[in-house]
């Protein structure tokens, strides 16, 4: 009977270590995917950042083109005010 129950009980230990080992591989599987999903977070962060940078430099570049063409309205318009006066 001691023979059996030895056998028993190496199975029984065997069974448990075999659950701990798995139940560490899932901990530290679950923890690559986290740390996946949090890189991917900065890197969608990182893109938004970079799309923000980038409306903000074209919406500079439109305020400066609207600037230019306003001085050129204005030129053309006094340039029109001086032909008139001309013309008197």
């Amino acid at each position: 009977m001691s023979t059996l129950l030895i056998v028993i009980i190496v199975v029984a230990v065997l069974i448990v270590v075999a659950l701990l080992v798995s139940a560490a591989n899932r901990r530290k599987h679950t923890g690559q995917i986290a740390e996946a999903q949090v890189a991917a977070k900065h890197d969608d962060a990182d893109h938004h950042r970079e799309q923000a940078r980038d409306a903000r430099a074209e919406a500079e570049l439109a305020e400066e083109r609207a600037k230019r063409a306003a001085a050129e309205a204005d030129l053309n318009e006094r340039q029109a005010r001086e032909r008139e006066q001309e013309l008197k």
